[in-house]
């Protein structure tokens, strides 16, 4: 075809296809421009054009769902910020399952090799389907009913094997070269986000891997069980926490610090909330506090108050930098947006956002042991420091 029959063909089309269109939406234009401002009747017709275009003249086909998600995407990118979001309603499913550590499945952690995709399973939480089903770590998961692991990116595949709660999979894996299958009835998921244990017989080490609606409830259980050992000391392990709840990290605060403010929010308006702790309960015993380049948001609010009550020794590498705070609003339809709505500030009104925290003790991690050696605590040297740390503290 010649350019110019290509051009006569493309706007005779569209004219015919869109003519109706841009009549309805005209007349939606002068309600939607009063309502939402640059809606207007141009910009929705224009809109409609460019919807002919895509349907007629692009390579593969779109489909609406596919248009109406990235339309509402686009709107929320235009405020150019990585943390106001638009989710469809699968996407909000995960960001859920991300800030209540929740969800309908099996209980295992999987991993996938990106050059091969083979799957394996990497850890199993005590109690779950898969530990009573007999899966353990590094079993390498064959299929899931008729989904063959390979087959899927690991996120797509992870959605065969959640599902509702009570239903049953098949699946196959590979164990010491044995190829086996089970049946596995999805259960009640909850991801635990604290792990303990006492160190040197008087130091408790906590790790906090995110602070969801659970974490408040295992702190305390952990805390209770390493007071009832003993303890005279405590390490928070964030290196590894990228954040989550507001509400949680300002709850298990309130545990820790005397009263006072703990964290402060101000929005576009100056208008300011404020979290704030007790005398009620607090902890009387040295504190130091685990920090990377990958502790975040909530994260960093349970350090900023830590440093800045001067309650502990922080440890470690510059933290993220995350210093703004999101509110979700989910739609009926199962979607939701994510908006920033305001900053945050520690108890000295430093705002760390794109700043990060510095540590009090500056030391990057470095794995004491060989190449052949797994990991272990006593060959993390920042753990090592914080022990160091604590016991000088203790007297010993």
């Amino acid at each position: 075809m010649k350019k110019g029959s290509f051009k006569k063909g493309l706007f005779t089309g569209m004219a015919i296809s869109t003519s109706v269109f841009v009549v309805l939406l005209l007349i939606l234009g002068v309600y939607l421009k009063t309502t939402f401002g640059f809606l207007d009747g141009s910009v929705l017709s224009k809109l409609a054009v460019i919807n002919t275009v895509l349907d007629q003249y692009y390579y593969q086909d779109i489909d609406d769902e596919t248009k109406i998600n990235s339309l509402y995407k686009g709107l929320v990118e235009s405020a150019g910020d990585d943390y106001t979001v638009y989710y469809t309603p699968e996407e909000y499913q995960e960001f859920l399952i991300s800030t209540t550590g929740t969800y309908a499945g099996i209980g295992a952690v999987l991993s996938q090799d990106k050059s091969t995709k083979e799957v394996t399973i990497k850890q199993v939480y005590e109690g779950s389907p898969a530990e009573e089903a007999g899966l353990q770590m590094g079993d390498v998961i064959v299929s899931v009913d008729d989904y063959t692991a390979t087959d899927y990116e690991l996120d797509e595949f992870v959605g065969h094997i959640r599902g509702d709660e009570g239903t049953t999979l098949e699946m196959t894996y590979t164990r010491d070269g044995e190829e086996k299958t089970v049946t596995v009835t999805r259960g009640n998921i909850t991801v635990p986000t604290v792990s303990y244990q006492m160190l040197d017989g008087q130091i408790g080490y906590v790790q906090i891997n995110s602070f969801t609606n659970d974490t408040l409830e295992e702190y305390e259980a952990a805390m209770s069980d390493l007071t009832n050992q003993g303890m005279k000391a405590v390490i928070y392990d964030l290196r590894s926490n990228g954040g989550g709840l507001v509400d949680s990290v300002t709850a298990i605060l309130d545990e820790i610090l005397p009263g006072g403010t703990t964290v402060y929010m101000l929005d576009k308006d100056g208008n300011r909330t404020d979290y704030t702790s007790d005398e009620e309960t607090k902890i009387d015993i040295p504190i130091t506090v685990l920090t990377s380049e990958y502790t975040a948001s909530s994260a960093e609010i349970f350090t900023g108050a830590i440093k800045d009550f001067d309650y502990g020794t922080i440890i470690g590498t510059q933290t993220f930098g995350k210093g703004i705070v999101q509110t979700t609003i989910p739609f009926t339809d199962g979607s939701a947006l994510k908006v920033t709505t305001s900053r945050y500030y520690t108890p000295s009104g430093t705002c760390i956002h794109g700043v990060g925290i510095t540590p009090d003790i500056e030391l990057p991690f470095e794995f004491m042991g060989s190449s052949e050696d797994e990991y272990s605590i006593d060959l993390d040297n920042q753990i090592q420091k914080a022990i160091e740390v604590l016991q000088g503290e203790l007297g010993e």
